[in-house]
């Protein structure tokens, strides 16, 4: 009689509409009366979120890519318009009518937006969704923003549960973040304890080769995977990607220099081989031991930003070390 009083409960519970609901986002509630049907993407992780929860159908128009989509999702988003492979104008997003727009970061759309403001958008009632892991900075001066804390992967997972949500497809969010999580305790639990003086600087490009690198700060998504894998990230700033001039990085000397690695062409080193050429040239890298040990490590930009890519890059640097020497995998048990 329990039982079956349970199951009817469970029952009557499922049969509860999904909607209106509303999703607190970035210091907003954003409220929803259906499934949203016509979707435009500004990040290529908001978008590749979307079609791993198997909702490319729903996507109109995409935005901001730094490198080719994941590869099982290649066939889907070629049926998907690219709006803009770098930054979109807010007239391109709206001539798609979407009834939402998932963003990755807010120095686009948010306070200070080169594309639009919340409130543009909000006048036309398109709700934006932003990725809760860019909303931890402080984005109000623009730019890539400052760090208040260390990068926390959780806000990733939130970010595919509150999207899951919104689409109603709650079991396919459940299961890709279990499958991140699992990555993730994998890649933690697979190396020995790391020495003490292993360290690492990740350098994502340069405007000018002659100008001061953007490498990752110490509060990022990369400070992160290092942090984590217990290498320390040499640079000491909460901004997201500071300037750091290379005398800097070479007093700081070192063990892995990772570099970003992306099909943007928006600089000469956004091509890692660019980058590479340099530091194997340039009066002051030459000398760096990390170079003349060719401790150059070549990793997808995408898993410096924060989204499900991360966890590449977490995989990544740890078979880098074991490949270099500066890291041994635990005896399997």
């Amino acid at each position: 009689m329990g039982a079956a009083a349970l199951l009817a409960g469970v029952s009557v519970q499922a049969a509860q509409p999904h909607y209106p609901l509303t999703i607190k986002n970035c210091g907003r509630d954003i409220t929803f009366t259906q499934a949203p049907r016509q979707v435009v993407t500004v990040g290529q992780n908001s978008t590749e979120i979307l079609y791993a929860l198997g909702l490319a159908d729903r996507v109109a128009g995409t935005a901001l890519w730094f490198g080719p989509v994941l590869a099982p999702f290649k066939e889907a988003n070629e049926k998907v318009p690219v709006i803009a492979q770098n930054i979109p104008s807010f007239e391109g997003i709206v001539a798609k009518k979407p009834d939402l727009v998932a963003s990755q970061f807010e120095w686009q759309i948010g306070p200070a937006g080169t594309v639009a403001s919340y409130e543009q958008f909000s006048e036309l009632k398109v709700p934006v969704y932003t990725a809760p892991a860019d909303c931890a900075k402080d984005n109000a001066d623009g730019g890539d923003g400052v760090r208040k804390g260390m990068f926390n992967i959780e806000l990733v997972y939130q970010e595919v549960a509150d999207l899951a949500n919104i689409f109603d497809v709650q079991e396919k969010g459940d299961a890709l973040i279990a499958s991140l999580k699992a990555r993730e305790e994998k890649a933690r639990q697979r190396l020995d304890k790391l020495p003490p003086d292993v360290s690492a600087v990740f350098w994502f490009s340069s405007a000018d080769l002659q100008l001061d690198p953007y490498v990752a700060g110490k509060l990022g998504p990369a400070a992160w995977i290092a942090s984590t894998l217990g290498v320390k990230n040499i640079i000491d700033s909460s901004e997201e990607w500071p300037t750091v001039g290379w005398e800097t990085i070479a007093k700081a000397n070192p063990s892995v220099i990772v570099l970003g690695e992306m099909s943007r062409r928006r600089f000469p080193a956004d091509d890692w081989k660019v980058k590479m050429d340099y530091l194997k040239t340039d009066p002051v890298t030459r000398l760096l031991p990390a170079v003349k040990e060719n401790h150059l490590t070549v990793i997808d930009v995408q898993t410096m930003n924060a989204g499900i890519r991360t966890i590449d890059g977490l995989e990544k640097l740890a078979d880098a070390l074991v490949e270099s020497g500066l890291a041994k995998e635990k005896a399997s048990h």
